[in-house]
Formats: C-alpha cells, sequence, structure tokens
C-alpha cells in the first residue's frame, strides 16, 4: 500500500510509519505546506519524495487545494495520512484523494482542536490518549479507526503529556491503523452524500487472544533493586485479580525488610508449584526452581521431606506451603535461612516462631476455602515483557491423569509407580527445561534443571539424589522429563542411578529406539501425549 503523508512541521508520525512500515506500506511522497517544514529533511534522508506546496498570498483553500491534489496526483496513492498537517481540509481536497486519515492527540470527541492537552489537564481526567480518525469537513469529528488510553499524571504539565501521547499513544496507534489498511480490513461507511460516517475493522474482536490489549496496573511498591543491585525495579499490582498471590500478599512482620524483586519472582513461582496439590504440600525454591517439593500426610511432614531433597540449595530459598502453616511447620521452617516463607494463613503460635527470624519475610496469601487450600485459580493467562512488545499465552493448567498415560513399555507400571509418576509431573511443570525430576512416592530425591542438554539434566538430578539427597536414593524411583527423548542415552542414564520408571511426552522420531532401550533395562515408561516446557 501507497502513502501520501501531509504534515507541516517535524512529521514525527510519518517518520515513524516510514521506519515500521506497518503491513508493508510505505510512503510515497511526503507533502507540506511550508518550505522549511524539518519533514522535508527527514523524508529527504529516508530517500522519500518530497513536495512543497505553500499557500499563495489572497489564494483561497479550495484553489491551494486543487495544487495539493495536482501534485500529489503523480503519485499512485492508497491512503492520505496527515501528521501536524495545518490546514483545515475540505471537499475540495477530501472528494478527489483515498480516504485520509488524521491522528489527535486525545480521546476524541473529548478535547478536539488545538490545545487538547491543555484541556485535558484543565479538566483532570486521569486518562487520555490519541484517536486515529478519518479525515472529514469538520474538524476532529470523522469516524474513529481506533484509539489508544494512557494515563494522566498528577506531576504532568502539557509537555510532558504531549511527549508520552506521541510516543506511547500515537506510535501505537497510527502504525495500528495504517497496517489494517494495508490489509484490507477497513470498511469506511458512507451516507447517501458519500460522507464517512461509520468505520468497521474486521477481526478487530475480543476473545483469549484479542486484536487489540490494554493492560491497567497500578504500582503497589517501590522495590529496594532489581535481578541485581545496580537495576531499578517497582511491582505492579492487577486489582482485578481473585486468585492467591504472591503481589498483593500481606508481610506479617513489617519490621523485616521488603520483598525485593528475586523475593516476588521465587515466592510466585514457589506459590503455583503448592497449587498443583489438594493433599498437604510443601515447596522449596530457588531461583524459581524447585530444590524440593513433597506432599505429606501432614504440613510438616511434607516441609521435611521437601527440604531433604537438597538442604544445601535450599539454604536462602523460598519456602511455599498449601495450608494454614501451623507451629510445627513453623519451627522446622526457622531451624535453617529461609528468605520468604508464603502460604494462606498461620496459626498464632507459628507467627510467634517465624517473625523472631530478623530477616525472614513472612507472606500471608489468603486464599482459604473451608479452611484449608489456596482457592480456586482464576487467572488463565501470563505474558512476558519482550523489548518492543509482549508475550501472552496460557497457563499451563493442562492436568495430567492416568487415563492419559499411554503405557507403551511391557513392563506395566505399578500403582504406586504410577502414583510417584503423576507426582513428578506435577512437579515438572515448575522446574526449568531441559529439566528433569526424580521423585520416590510423593517427594522429590533429585532434579536437573534448566540445562541445554537433556542427557547433562539427568545426570544433574542423579548426582544430587547421591550427593545431596539425605535419607533418599533414587533406586526404585521414578523420572519425569519435560520433554521427549531424542535418544536412548538419558534413559540408559537414568537406569544407572537407580530409577525403574519413567513418564515423559514421547512424541521423537527416535521413540521406538529409546522404548526398546527401556524394555532392554526392564523399565516401565508411560507417555503423557503432551509436553510441559517451562523457559522462564
Amino acid at each position: 500500500m501507497k502513502i501520501a503523508g501531509l504534515a507541516s512541521n517535524r512529521g514525527r508520525n510519518l517518520r515513524h510509519i516510514a521506519d515500521a512500515a506497518p503491513g508493508g506500506a510505505e510512503l510515497s511522497v511526503v507533502l507540506t505546506n511550508r518550505e522549511q517544514a524539518p519533514v522535508l529533511e527527514a523524508a529527504t534522508e529516508r530517500r522519500i519524495p518530497t513536495e512543497v506546496v505553500e499557500r499563495e498570498e489572497g489564494e483561497s483553500r479550495e484553489s491551494h487545494e486543487r495544487r495539493v491534489v495536482e501534485r500529489l496526483s503523480d503519485y499512485d496513492v492508497d491512503l492520505v495520512c496527515l501528521d501536524g498537517y495545518m490546514r483545515v481540509l475540505t471537499d475540495e481536497f477530501l472528494d478527489a484523494v483515498p480516504t485520509t486519515l488524521n491522528v489527535h492527540p486525545s480521546l476524541l470527541p473529548s478535547f478536539p482542536g488545538t490545545d487538547a492537552h491543555e484541556q485535558v489537564l484543565d479538566a483532570g481526567v486521569r486518562t487520555t490518549g490519541c484517536t486515529v480518525h478519518v479525515v472529514t469537513e469538520e474538524v476532529d469529528a470523522g469516524p474513529v479507526v481506533t484509539q489508544e488510553p494512557i494515563p494522566v499524571y498528577e506531576d504532568d504539565d502539557a509537555d510532558s503529556l504531549k511527549a508520552r501521547v506521541l510516543r506511547e499513544a500515537e506510535f501505537a496507534a497510527y502504525p495500528r491503523a495504517v497496517r489494517w489498511f494495508a490489509e484490507d480490513r477497513v470498511t469506511v461507511e458512507r451516507d447517501d452524500e458519500g460522507s464517512p460516517e461509520r468505520v468497521t475493522v474486521a477481526g478487530d474482536v475480543g476473545g483469549d487472544f484479542p486484536e487489540r490489549r490494554f493492560v491497567s496496573e497500578e504500582r503497589t511498591a517501590t522495590l529496594r533493586y532489581g535481578e541485581n543491585p545496580h537495576q531499578d525495579a517497582a511491582l505492579y499490582v492487577d486489582d482485578g485479580c481473585e486468585e492467591a498471590s504472591v503481589v498483593d500478599a500481606a508481610q506479617l512482620n513489617p519490621g523485616a525488610k521488603g520483598m525485593g524483586y528475586n523475593n516476588y519472582n521465587d515466592a510466585d513461582a514457589a506459590l503455583n508449584l503448592v497449587k498443583e496439590f489438594d493433599e498437604p504440600a510443601a515447596a522449596v525454591i530457588k531461583h524459581t526452581n524447585p530444590a524440593g517439593c513433597a506432599v505429606g500426610s501432614d504440613l510438616a511432614d511434607a516441609y521435611d521431606r521437601a527440604l531433604r531433597t537438597d538442604a544445601k540449595s535450599a539454604f536462602g530459598g523460598i519456602v511455599a506451603l498449601n495450608r494454614e502453616c501451623d507451629a510445627e511447620t513453623a519451627e522446622r521452617v526457622a531451624d535453617s535461612f529461609k528468605e520468604v516463607v508464603v502460604a494462606p494463613g498461620y496459626t498464632e503460635d507459628a507467627l510467634d516462631v517465624l517473625t523472631e527470624k530478623k530477616n525472614l519475610r513472612v507472606l500471608d496469601v489468603g486464599g482459604l476455602t473451608a479452611g484449608d487450600g489456596l482457592g480456586e485459580i482464576t487467572e488463565t493467562f501470563t505474558s512476558k515483557e519482550l523489548v518492543g512488545g509482549r508475550l501472552v499465552q496460557e497457563r499451563d493448567l493442562e492436568p495430567v491423569t492416568r487415563e492419559d498415560l499411554e503405557v507403551v513399555t511391557a513392563r506395566e507400571p505399578t500403582e504406586e509407580q504410577l502414583e510417584s509418576m503423576l507426582f513428578a509431573w506435577k512437579v515438572q511443570k515448575h522446574v526449568k527445561s531441559n529439566g528433569i525430576v526424580f521423585a520416590k512416592a510423593t517427594e522429590t530425591v533429585g532434579l536437573g534443571v534448566g540445562q541445554v542438554s537433556r542427557v547433562d539434566a539427568v545426570e544433574i538430578a542423579a548426582m544430587k539424589a547421591e550427593r545431596d539427597a539425605e535419607g533418599k536414593t533414587a533406586d526404585g524411583g521414578v523420572m519425569g522429563s519435560d520433554a521427549f527423548f531424542p535418544f536412548p542415552d538419558a534413559v540408559e542414564k537414568a537406569a544407572e542411578a537407580g530409577i525403574e520408571a519413567i513418564i515423559q511426552p514421547g512424541g521423537s522420531k527416535n521413540d521406538d529406539e529409546v522404548i526398546a532401550a527401556a524394555d532392554e533395562l526392564g523399565m516401565t515408561m508411560v507417555m503423557t501425549g503432551q509436553r510441559c516446557f517451562r523457559h522462564d
């Protein structure tokens, strides 16, 4: 799609569109009514042809517009984009060219005219933005194509607001509108006289992954620092979240130091892991990976077994519990250095124990249902900021049951192995890829996390089970893998460590070789048919 851009000054939106080329659109010409307009130099730098058509003294608007149209006729254009073109256009122009767009620095119909930012501030509104609309003879009154909101802050003045509207709103909305036109998704509906009265955009719908996504969150804390001391950081809260979360959790010992970026990140990972279980469960997290996890007869038992997976790595870690923390569990948590403990409530005796630890942050996430548990999972999507954008995906909430498992080896799993494999799979979802979980019954015995080689992850899990697990062994245990095995070598390494059963997604072109190796080693193997990568 070819665009004619009209500007009277810098043409920063036109420059942005030229650089972004939304939908493959490109500027065929930049025209201005001012010979000294800075946009000319910017266009020349981008090798975009330019035209200057100044209004002569005493010349009528209609005559000037006819000359503009004549000059544009030398170019094959499909769309006209205005950017601070300081002339009010008439039908003389609008009827002779393709659809003409303009961007206005407010959410029309509010605050039309040339002093929109001043009007916004005088009105005391908390949200403004920009509007891309089809141009009509009536100023700032044409049908809306798209809008982009931004907040107004107490310390804003007209200059700061103008700069932020440009970069955060106009630079998003104007290319979006151009892209829609380039993709032939826009229909401009006109009245009987041919005047634009409504715009519709094909595919601009809602649903799980809408065409447009606005995120509004409020800063709830300025953190001591980010991942490292030289990085500033802040915490933002989504007040619409109904799920138990560390973001708005109450810190019950306010005298302790505040939560940091890493504390929140790790606590979130720990809490999400224990949400997997209905039975009493505990997890110890280090750098968002489990150092240990277990389900027990009670909370203290679960924590003890989780800790003994790798007490060395658990030092300075994050503890998450899926039940109200009692005194016995608190005593065990307080027995070694931990950064944070998070649970859906604490008994008074438990708080007495935990708050004696000066630097242990005690978080209450609430969410208790009928006296236990963490309540319902309500947040079904997660997002990750990228430079220049955001990834959005469904949370991995897909359960795997016994009915989902396909036994692919000659040896059938026992009931105990099935229980252990399903436990391992729940933990596996929270282990950074490539990830391996060694488990027995309902407790971890060794973990290999975040490796670029799957066989290395197996070897690390075996080493951790042998060297760091207290009172545990991988002998007779099960192994979970977050993705398929490309070769039999990882299975062979697992067998050397004493693993007798494997749960894995399957799907490798070498599945037959992997299964044959398991059969030869006398192991049992089940496939889930779904992987559980976790890269963050």
